[in-house]
């Protein structure tokens, strides 16, 4: 606790070096972003656009991101759990040229989950509580803005091997309390079995948080972030580059859990997404 003062300035510095390592990584792989356009899911929308300039694309004032599939331009959308079904618009822009550009969301609807939590506490937090999730909550949405060059060149493998015990979206209620949806998924599994990364990018945030426990954020390039919660420990640090299958830390039980597992997220222009439309089936 004591180091916590350091904590914007590493960051930053974390931040510059993950730019400066990930910006070598090779073009993405457009095939790997499926497009599922609904809430939760991703959109992928062609820009008609090609050319070597590459335009700058926002959904919902975020950035999204922009890759090549031959030499036309795509944009890659984050669809928040949240949104609506219906017709939404990218805002495009390239030069002196600014248009918007819609694309359609279906309807989905996610199952319901109901949890018991012991400790009141992580349902209903005192005063103080509030301080820690508070300043906790600026430093993920800080996090999420990271949009660095690199890209995504192959499926992720998975973080941990168990079994799914909560998937993505599930509409939750905490002692009858509603919650907001599950923005990743739960991956059961024995405390102390490891935990890799799913794919190569840089540690741009570790903690202990309130809710979420001991957790680390890995940047991958364009925007995609990996989060990894409820952990028993840690073993990287802000700034750390990881590859594909590299350790990351362990599972745990800290935080709002019920028992050992990983809580797993994956977030795209701000936004948590379902990650298993990046596994490899």
């Amino acid at each position: 606790m004591t180091k916590r003062p350091l904590r914007p300035f590493i960051r930053v510095l974390s931040i510059l070096i993950a730019c400066l390592l990930i910006s070598t990584v090779a073009s993405a792989n457009i095939e790997l972003f499926k497009h599922s356009p609904v809430p939760g899911g991703i959109a992928v929308v062609p820009l008609a656009m090609s050319g070597d300039t590459k335009p700058t694309v926002s959904f919902n004032k975020k950035t999204v991101a922009v890759m090549q599939r031959g030499n036309d331009w795509v944009a890659v959308v984050g669809i928040p759990l949240s949104t609506k079904a219906g017709d939404h618009s990218l805002a495009v822009t390239r030069g002196d040229i600014s248009r918007d550009i819609m694309f359609s969301v279906r309807p989905h609807e996610y199952a319901e989950q109901r949890i018991k939590i012991k400790n009141k506490r992580k349902v209903d937090p005192l005063p103080f509580d509030m301080d820690r999730i508070n300043a906790e909550k600026a430093r993920v949405a800080e996090v999420r803005t990271i949009h660095t060059d690199g890209a995504l060149e192959r499926p992720f493998v998975w973080p941990v091997k168990g079994i799914i015990s909560s998937p993505f979206g599930l509409r939750r209620f905490f002692n009858d309390k509603p919650r907001r949806p599950h923005g990743g998924i739960d991956i059961a599994a024995n405390e102390g079995v490891p935990i890799v990364a799913p794919a190569d990018g840089v540690v741009v945030e570790t903690g202990d948080y309130f809710f979420n426990g001991n957790c680390v954020f890995i940047e991958h390039g364009s925007g995609l972030i990996t989060f990894y919660a409820h952990m028993s420990r840690i073993d990287v640090a802000i700034g750390d580059k990881v590859t594909a299958g590299e350790m990351i830390g362990a599972i745990g039980a800290t935080g709002r859990v019920t028992g050992p597992h990983l809580h797993w997220s994956v977030g795209l222009n701000g936004t948590w997404i379902d990650p298993m439309l990046f596994v490899a089936e």
